[in-house]
This record gives structure tokens, sequence and C-alpha cells, in this order.
């Protein structure tokens, strides 16, 4: 893991939006590859994603949010938006951003990096 981090916003979450993401992601690598950790929402595991060849899918088992790095993350944002009140979604948005962004690859890394994450993930994976 890297902690390289980036965000994307779409304004629900499906199959086109899903592939978008994909073919964005696929383009930033460029000739490296990544492994991408995802849940089993429809989105996500729609026969009618084509995978780009450069990311890999790591599908997490069923109802387990704890394996899911993105959930410590938000935890993580959420604590700097605790009282805090916001007048409109945008502020918010804006608000959220500005986290993101200041956000350094070590403090990705320690939310998101636990070992027993990957453990649990590759035993999934092999039944």
């Amino acid at each position: 893991m890297t902690g390289q981090h980036f965000q994307q916003e779409y304004p629900k979450l499906n199959g086109d939006y899903f592939q978008q993401f994909l073919d964005w992601l696929s383009q930033q690598l460029g000739e490296d590859y990544a492994i991408l950790q995802i849940d089993q929402a429809p989105a996500h595991i729609s026969g009618a994603i084509n995978w780009p060849e450069n990311i890999i899918p790591l599908l997490q088992p069923p109802h387990s949010p704890e394996l899911n790095p993105i959930e410590r993350l938000w935890q993580f944002l959420k604590k700097s938006l605790k009282n805090e009140l916001f007048s409109s979604i945008q502020n918010l948005r804006d608000r959220i951003q500005q986290l993101f962004d200041q956000l350094t690859f070590e403090q990705v890394i320690s939310v998101s990096s636990y070992n027993f994450i990957l453990e649990a993930l590759f035993y999934a994976a092999s039944y």
C-alpha cells in the first residue's frame, strides 16, 4: 500500500458510473497495476463491468464492512466534521474535499492498511 489517494464524486452508484470510475482509474495508473478492494454492491459485481487489464478486483466477503479500508477512512474524516454545522450540502461537500485534500500518505496508510484485512480477504478468496 502506497497511501496514494484520490477522490471522484458521482451522483449515484450504478454500473455506468462505476465503469466510468474504472476507466478513469486505469488511465491514472498508466502502466502500473492496482488491486481494487470492492464490496459486493450490484454495481461492483455486474457482469456488464469491463475490468481494465491493469485493475484487479478483490471481492470482500458479504456483510463485512470492517474489512473495507474506506470505512475507517470515513471514520477518520468524520472526526473532523464532528460538531460542525453546514448551511448547505455544497458546503459539506466542500469541507469534505478540503479534509480529503489535506490527507497525507501516512494518514491514509495508518487508517487503511491493516494486515488482518488483507489476510481475511485472501482467506475468503481461497474458498
